[in-house]
């Protein structure tokens, strides 16, 4: 049988080896600590060195732009053409080379109607720029220099990109060449308004990299230095918010820029709406999905299969369409020439045309982009019938509907925006061709009851529900 033999450990030995312990592991959390911290330094300038990288790699395909614009004014009070003088207006963005052949790719309203353009290198050397193409739509022109063997840049994938994403601008706000500024994406696809012809740039990055007046055109980086979009917009009374066009919108377009002058559109021809729930009720629809078509475009690829004004447009090649921005763009995935199969609702039931799309017309041959009306309930109307005098006077091609005559302040019709002039052609889907039949069909609605006008404006028609409010 064994033993086994007790040994007395000493009180003191036991409290050393403690406080050997303690000391051993306070020793390794401090050298672990310091270790932490010198591989954050270490990370941090890592990052810091790659920024600084990307900046020295794709600073020297960054250009900056000069613009004059020749603008004729007119001293005020004075009628005389002596007082008419011609002066510079100056103007500065940026761009980028986007092949060493000196093709720039850039803002449109960078360029437009510049007299004279002036291209700067990164190492300060000066070109005559000459623009060779470009778009008011997307905001995008091309810059040629007479230069070879330039440095470009490397175009990336915008479609990947993801919000809170850090992205690099580099560009020449008010002037100061070669400015690097970094940031995040804050959202994508953003639309914002075009300045004052009612355009709206669609599918925007929005960004809190610092974009200011000069940045427009420069190039927006992902952390390769590829460029994801161009710097084309801000809030001047905020902070922190930019915009940018997404590369692949760009990417596009640039061949047709370049070989023809201006970006070629898939077309359909016809000027559209949102259904609003006003607008389903009184299409009989169970529900507001689908897009109306407020006027059909004469001679258009939606004429000529027999689209209608009043149409409710639910599918194009059996995918659903329920905005008017849903439309447009699955339209202008459809290459010019081809066939699409557009599902309608017209009167209660589904009609399928066969539509060859066409090519949009620029500006100058069609005006505005056919974009849609969006409208809200309205009332307050005062109406008469359309003389001949009337009909002359407001260069109508017909003679037939009911002219606002008067819109009274304060509803909803005037909130709304119409406007003395404008011809109401039906009611209720009812044609309106006096005054009879408009105070027959009026006195038919209770209060809040919906009434669905046609209006006839410019040359245009589009749909407008009102709410019919009580008389005090």
């Amino acid at each position: 049988m064994m033993k086994i033999k007790l040994v007395k450990i000493n009180r003191n030995f036991i409290l050393a080896t403690a406080l050997a312990l303690f000391l051993s592991l306070s020793w390794v959390g401090t050298v672990s600590a310091e270790t932490e911290q010198t591989n954050s330094y270490l990370a941090l300038e890592a990052f810091s060195n790659s920024i600084a990288d990307i900046a020295e790699r794709v600073g020297p395909a960054v250009v900056n732009i000069d613009t004059v614009r020749m603008v004729k004014t007119q001293f005020p009070s004075f009628e005389d053409p002596i007082f008419r003088r011609t002066i510079p207006q100056k103007g500065t963005g940026s761009g980028f080379i986007i092949n060493q052949e000196g093709y720039v790719l850039t803002n449109e309203h960078v360029v437009r109607k510049a007299d004279t353009i002036k291209v700067t290198l990164s190492d300060g050397r000066e070109f005559d720029g000459e623009v060779i193409g470009s778009d008011v739509t997307s905001d995008m022109a091309i810059v040629k220099i007479q230069a070879d063997h330039l440095p470009t840049v490397t175009l990336g994938d915008s479609d990947r990109l993801r919000v809170g994403q850090i992205v690099i601008a580099i560009g020449n706000p008010y002037g100061l060449q070669q400015t690097v500024t970094m940031g995040v994406v804050s959202a994508k696809g953003r639309s914002i308004p075009a300045g004052t012809g009612g355009n709206i740039y669609r599918n925007f990055i929005q960004t809190d990299t610092a974009i200011n007046p000069g940045n427009s055109g420069g190039p927006l980086l992902n952390i390769k230095g590829e460029v994801v979009g161009i710097n084309t917009a801000i809030i001047p009374y905020a902070q922190g918010i930019g915009f940018a066009i997404p590369i692949n919108i760009a990417k596009r377009n640039i061949d047709d820029l370049i070989n023809l002058g201006k970006v070629r559109r898939s077309w359909l021809g016809v000027y559209i709406q949102e259904v609003t729930p006003e607008i389903a009720e009184q299409f009989d629809l169970t529900e507001a999905k689908g897009v109306l078509v407020g006027d059909v475009i004469e001679d258009s690829p939606a004429e000529e299969a027999g689209i209608k004004r009043g149409d409710i447009i639910v599918k194009v090649n059996d995918e659903e369409v329920n905005s008017p921005e849903e439309l447009q763009d699955k339209i202008r995935s459809i290459e010019i020439g081809e066939k699409a199969n557009v599902e309608i609702v017209r009167d209660g039931k589904e009609i399928s045309f066969v539509v060859k799309i066409g090519e949009m017309p620029t500006i100058e041959e069609e005006g505005e982009f056919p974009k849609e009306k969006v409208f809200s309930v309205q009332t307050g109307l005062k109406v008469e019938v359309v003389t001949p005098e009337i009909a002359k006077e407001l260069e109508l091609p017909w003679l037939k509907g009911l002219v606002i005559t008067e819109v009274i302040p304060g509803s909803s019709a005037d909130d709304m925006g119409l406007q003395p002039g404008d011809v109401i052609l039906d009611a209720n889907r009812i044609e309106m061709s006096s005054i009879d039949k408009w105070e027959e069909l009026i006195n038919k609605l209770e209060p809040e009851d919906t009434l669905l006008l046609m209006v006839f404006r410019n040359g245009r028609t589009y749909y407008v529900p009102i709410k019919v409010e009580k008389i005090d």
